[in-house]
């Protein structure tokens, strides 16, 4: 039993079967939002991990070939984008309005609050990849001297949130046109989100995709730009 539980491809074998495990759950009672296939997966690969006591070094080495797909996923995520173009250049400027203001927003609300709670420097910096995608995330933590594990977990968390919680405080504040509830998904939860959001429709995905890649090409820039106040 123990050499099963260590063998190389076990972490990789528990992550696939406990997402299709949730997607076939999350379909079955009616894709329920607190259901979402990621965060159900996500708990119950850590539950058995802490179970059978594999540690996070051995899982992730055992995974290793799903962090190399997650670049490559990321980029056909964006596919959508190029069906949107045109729409999202005849409203060029509630775009460019709608990515500063955001923007500013999320990096503006967590380091006021982090600081507010007497957070050090290290810790701000590792937060503020967070409102980007995972792979964005990395390099953007890299450059920014942050901890890059802790980095990706809190991406990995704001995704999972914000896929689980955004369509349904969209539909509670009745947000229904496409455009927007794409765009607002793609800004809070990036990849997770947009996948998430090609369920409800094409245009939706597409926005939301055109949100992702646009909020990790200004963040690219503007990170590093707020790192240099805590560094």
């Amino acid at each position: 039993m123990s050499a099963l539980i260590h063998a190389p491809g076990f972490g990789l074998a528990l992550t696939v079967a406990a997402y299709l495990g949730a997607g076939e759950l999350h379909r079955r009672l009616g894709r329920p939002a607190l259901l979402a296939p990621v965060l159900v997966a996500m708990v119950v690969v850590s539950v058995v991990l802490e179970v059978l006591g594999i540690s996070y070094q051995e899982y992730l080495a055992s995974v290793s070939i799903l962090t190399l797909l997650l670049g490559p996923a990321t980029v056909a995520l964006a596919l959508p984008l190029l069906r949107s173009g045109r729409a999202l250049l005849a409203d060029r400027t509630a775009v460019l309005v709608t990515l500063v203001v955001t923007g500013v927003v999320s990096v503006g609300v967590t380091v006021a609050a982090l600081l507010a709670l007497g957070a050090d420097d290290s810790l701000v910096l590792t937060t503020l990849p967070r409102s980007v995608t995972t792979p964005v995330a990395l390099t953007v933590g890299e450059t920014i001297g942050a901890n890059t594990t802790l980095a990706v977990v809190l991406t990995l968390v704001s995704g999972v949130l914000g896929a689980t919680v955004g369509p349904w405080l969209l539909d509670r504040v009745r947000v229904s046109d496409p455009r927007a509830r794409g765009f607002a998904i793609g800004m809070v939860s990036h990849g997770i989100g947009t996948s998430r959001a090609l369920v409800e429709s094409d245009v939706t995905g597409g926005w939301s995709s055109a949100a992702m890649v646009l909020n990790a090409l200004a963040m690219t820039v503007a990170l590093p730009l707020v790192a240099q106040l805590f560094s």
